[in-house]
């Protein structure tokens, strides 16, 4: 009897796949890659036993052990399930579907959008003169909740000098972050997930780590100021923007957030 092989077998080889590199791909991006392997190896062993070999016994042991473990699986990767579920969502096809499905919302006028970024570009501007560190990280469509209950609730209009006074040295909210949400300063002084990416430069600090992890879980925008360099940076999408000018920062925020 001859194996059948077609196209949708083609397509089931190329989806596992895909879907096996994505795993391996997030399993390295969390130095979890060893606990990755050894979960290959047990399922290869796995399928060997119950269906090459055919031993019944140790087969059922190992699907009695496989039935019980999916469910250890979830409780040890859940940071990671999360992680990628987001990404999933957060693909560029799925944010397309997403603007359809929410496009009975009307987009801020461009008066509304202006008076909530002015305000971040300029206070940036004037902090990297004077090297002040600060982290600001601007709420989109994921809730940020969790986070807004590590700081100070402040609730307040979006002001250059309430950013630059929030973040002065003496302060004692300035080492934490600040969310912005609906055109308010919700919070200040907050706590954000640290990335520990081994793709980040060296010369980048804990606030630039802080950001790239509030990114990786969610689709807020988080801005940097170096109390060292006095550079400024955006993180977006895991992705950093380093080095920009006061222009370049109006522009990403401009067409981040309209």
């Amino acid at each position: 009897m001859f194996f059948e092989f077609g196209l949708k077998d083609i397509i089931d080889i190329v989806l596992v796949a895909t879907m096996m590199y994505y795993v391996y791909r997030l399993m390295k991006e969390s130095r979890s890659l060893t606990v990755f392997m050894g979960i290959m190896i047990f399922i290869v062993l796995w399928l060997v036993v119950t269906q090459v070999l055919e031993m019944r016994l140790l087969g059922s042991i190992l699907d009695k052990v496989v039935s019980v473990g999916v469910i250890g699986l979830v409780i040890l990767f859940q940071e990671d399930i999360r992680k990628f579920l987001y990404n999933l969502g957060g693909h560029q096809r799925m944010q397309t579907l997403r603007r359809m499905l929410y496009n009975s919302d009307k987009d801020q006028s461009r008066e509304q959008l202006k008076s909530t970024i002015m305000p971040i570009v300029m206070s940036c501007m004037s902090m990297s003169k004077k090297k002040v560190g600060a982290l600001i990280v601007i709420q989109r469509a994921t809730p940020l909740d969790d986070i807004v209950a590590t700081g100070e609730h402040i609730d307040a209009n979006i002001s250059q000098q309430l950013i630059e006074n929030i973040f002065f040295k003496n302060s004692p909210l300035h080492d934490g972050a600040m969310i912005i949400a609906n055109q308010r300063i919700r919070a200040a002084g907050c706590i954000l997930p640290v990335s520990h990416s081994l793709d980040i430069p060296k010369e980048l600090g804990l606030r630039h780590r802080a950001a790239l992890g509030i990114t990786h879980e969610s689709d807020s925008i988080a801005i940097v100021v170096s109390e060292e360099t006095g550079g400024i940076s955006v993180a977006i999408h895991s992705n950093f923007e380093l080095r920009l000018s006061a222009e370049k920062l109006e522009s990403i925020l401009t067409k981040e957030l309209a």
